[in-house]
């Protein structure tokens, strides 16, 4: 930049021998005194040194020279004015540049420095060359700082120290010297300056660090080329990228000054391995918490191996976020699940254990279990290469024995199975395209507080969300959406799993689940599933329906509030028990079911909404409550809301206490369900023994355990007319199936009253 080139302005002032009425003795401004005809000034036409030049004698204190022109002051330019000086003969004095500031206004702008250093004159004849910066701003190198309220400025030099002295000056300079500040001035410096090559073999990381270490806040530049870092680097600076970087996978990349995956896209040229640096970085301890795609999307050839991407972590508890982006899988063989056929043994003894192994080297560590006596979404935790074993994320609940099982690993676009334990990992704003061929999040086998939210999973392979052990406790999913890949399947040809829980505390909130195999898999306790819709219907006529939330632990302490369950069965199992008989604990209890909408569409009759499926003999249940929800069947009248599944084992009617169905809706329910249930009986005949049927409204096909109240509806009467004002008595589980309540009264009797009887003890 130079204002003379680019501006045209006219900075050298005249020579002294174009007429020494432009120079003043005086601070140069207008109607100050000049030179011209002075006694102590005078037109040397052709010195030896100079040629042409101005003679001076020295006869005050500071003996001024100013040009009387107006050099332009500019807020960002920077002059510098020089001059040749020699001493001719009397007393040497000492010369100094000098100014005098002046506003657009034409007043002088005082309390400024106005003049450079001085330069004392050590012998005759010797030539000196005296110069001074002035400029607007307070950089190194600047002598007369003047900020910018000064419009131009009026220059010469200062002759200090004894009178009597003669000396000659050359013409006076002044030029624009703005380019010598340029790269302070500019917001960016350039890594080649600091010696980095960018041959892509030479190790440029001493230039970057030292580039980092000037910067300063500015931008740091990497022009084109490759540029090799051998090792860890954390870049404070702002950083913008023509030339890219190679590193190995294990030195780790942390751009503080913009950490975002735009950036690492620039500096690797690759996005699938920007975003494996970014998330590098993002395990590393940076001052970031949240790595930004920046709406950006990710094309994605194979699954992100977190823990190998971060080889020197194991185990991670800092808040993290992976935000704003798009992540679009694109088929690839590395997708592809391994599937290996084994023979193990299992015993009831080491629940959580597979011993004696065949081919356990091929058998990966987050494998899916399937075979005989293995519940739904068991995986492989963590295996002993040396022992043969198996470490389980839940037991089998099948016995015992030797068997042949299949593992099946599937393949996740973030799999953080590798780590021993990750908490505080948060998904937010991504789109999940899975496009059929990957599964979405695998899970560490420990680790607590992982959260999505704000996502959208569409089209996985196999599964969303897959817990291979314990890091899914309090296990956060809010207002996300996911849309499975099996939209045309029939549902009970459906194989994907959306997620699964194997600890307490999982809140699913306002999410929506279309159309997969099975939406929501529990174990544990302490679960909140609060206004979500999962919808699991399909195109099918007299159609039947699949379990979509399923708890897996008998005693679950949670809460189904507010939600809408569509097309599908709420399953309550005990699958995950080695020994799935009753012994000791708890058997089926605290569950809320509240204020949800149930619909079924176009479904076979006998389909139900709610079942309990004991895996193990002598179980009941005691602590449920279904109450105020709406259940809803169209297009076909389903026969009641909910059933046993006695596949395994029917439940013990004789211990069930503390069940509450009330308050709920039904449409095109054939037979509600009540408990406790209020029944009128009517006997015309006097007679001394009423039966009381409520069987078809108690749930589970309980029996009529308990009797609340017994209310006369008008008078009873004997068969002579006369009224009975004895009270009966009345006796539970009458019937074959226990499920009547017999009322004896004192003597024959006829009329009508309503019972209020239940399946349950209430405590």
């Amino acid at each position: 930049m130079n204002i003379a080139i680019t501006d045209g302005v006219s900075l050298m002032p005249p020579a002294f021998a174009e007429g020494l009425d432009q120079w003043s003795s005086e601070n140069g401004t207008a109607g100050s005194a000049t030179y011209a005809g002075a006694t102590n000034a005078a037109l040397v036409p052709a010195d030896a040194d100079f040629g042409a030049c101005l003679e001076m004698t020295k006869t005050q204190t500071t003996q001024k020279l100013r040009f009387m022109g107006q050099t332009p002051m500019r807020p960002g330019t920077y002059l510098q004015i020089s001059v040749r000086v020699k001493a001719v003969t009397g007393n040497l004095p000492a010369v100094r540049i000098a100014g005098y500031a002046m506003s657009a206004a034409n007043a002088h702008v005082g309390g400024l420095v106005e003049v450079g250093p001085g330069v004392a004159l050590s012998a005759y004849g010797k030539i000196e060359t005296i110069t001074a910066i002035v400029g607007s701003g307070t950089r190194g190198g600047v002598n007369m700082v003047w900020g910018t309220v000064p419009a131009y400025g009026h220059f010469g030099l200062d002759l200090t120290g004894q009178t009597g002295g003669v000396v000659r000056i050359e013409a006076i300079e002044i030029r624009d010297i703005t380019e010598a500040f340029l790269r302070e001035m500019m917001d960016s410096i350039d890594v080649r300056d600091y010696g980095a090559l960018g041959d892509g073999v030479t190790d440029d990381r001493a230039a970057f660090a030292a580039a980092d270490g000037a910067a300063n806040g500015r931008t740091i530049i990497v022009p084109e080329g490759t540029y090799r870092i051998a090792t860890s680097i954390l870049i404070e600076s702002p950083i913008r990228f023509t030339g890219t970087l190679v590193m190995p996978t294990a030195a780790r990349l942390a751009l503080q000054g913009n950490f975002d995956f735009p950036t690492y896209a620039r500096a690797f040229g690759d996005e699938e391995l920007a975003l494996k640096k970014g998330l590098q970085a993002l395990f590393g301890y940076t001052d970031h918490n949240s790595f930004d795609l920046c709406g950006r999307r990710v094309e994605l050839n194979g699954p992100l191996d977190v823990a190998a991407i971060c080889p020197d972590v194991t185990s991670f508890a800092n808040r993290r976020v992976l935000t704003n982006g798009q992540i679009n899988v694109i088929a690839n063989s590395a997708w592809t699940s391994a599937v290996v056929s084994s023979q193990a043994t299992y015993a009831t003894a080491q629940p959580y254990q597979l011993t004696g192994v065949a081919n356990i080297a091929n058998i990966p560590v987050g494998a899916r279990i399937t075979g005989t006596g293995v519940g739904r979404e068991v995986y492989v935790r963590a295996k002993n290469l040396g022992a043969g074993s198996l470490t389980l994320s839940e037991p089998f609940y099948g016995g015992s024995g030797t068997r042949t099982l299949t593992f099946t690993r599937d393949r996740y676009i973030l799999d953080f199975s590798g780590f021993e334990a990750l908490s505080r990992f948060t998904l937010d704003n991504i789109e999940f395209l899975c496009n059929g061929y990957a599964s979405v999040v695998m899970l560490a086998p420990a680790g607590e507080n992982f959260q999505m939210r704000d996502c959208w999973v569409v089209k996985p392979k196999d599964r969303g969300i897959t817990s291979p052990g314990r890091g899914c406790q309090n296990l956060t999913v809010d207002r996300c959406n996911f849309l499975s890949n099996e939209m045309t399947v029939r549902a009970q040809d459906r194989s994907s799993v959306c997620l699964n829980v194997n600890a307490n505390d999982a809140k699913i909130r306002e999410s929506i689940f279309v159309r997969f195999g099975l939406t929501m898999i529990f174990n544990g306790s302490g679960h909140l599933i609060v206004g979500n819709h999962w919808f699991q219907g399909d195109d099918e006529s007299a159609a039947t329906r699949m379990p979509g939330l399923v708890f897996c632990q008998t005693n679950v302490q949670s809460a189904v509030t507010g939600n809408y369950i569509d097309d599908n069965i709420i399953e309550w199992t005990n699958e995950y028990a080695p020994d799935p008989d009753l012994g000791t604990g708890y058997s089926f209890g605290g569950l809320s079911v509240t204020g949800n909408t149930f619909v079924h569409i176009n479904c076979a009759a006998w389909v139900t909404w709610f079942s309990i499926k004991p895996y193990g003999a002598g179980h009941y249940v005691h602590g449920l409550s279904v109450t105020g929800n709406v259940f809803k069947s169209l297009n076909g009248a389903i026969n009641r809301i909910e059933k046993v599944d006695t596949t395994f084992a029917a439940l013990d009617n004789s211990r069930m206490r503390n069940i509450v169905f009330e308050n709920n809706m039904f449409n095109a329910v054939n037979q509600i369900t009540v408990n406790p249930v209020l029944v009128q009986a009517t006997v015309s005949s006097a007679q001394t023994v009423w039966t009381v049927d409520g069987a078809a409204y108690l749930p589970f096909g309980g029996w009529a355990r308990t009797v609340e109240s017994l209310v006369a509806v008008g008078a009873i009467t004997n068969g002579a007319g006369g009224k009975v004002t004895t009270m009966p008595f009345v006796t539970v589980e009458q019937g074959a199936q226990k499920d009547k309540v017999s009322v004896t009264w004192p003597e024959t009797a006829k009329g009508k009253i309503t019972v209020k009887l239940r399946m349950d003890s209430p405590t």
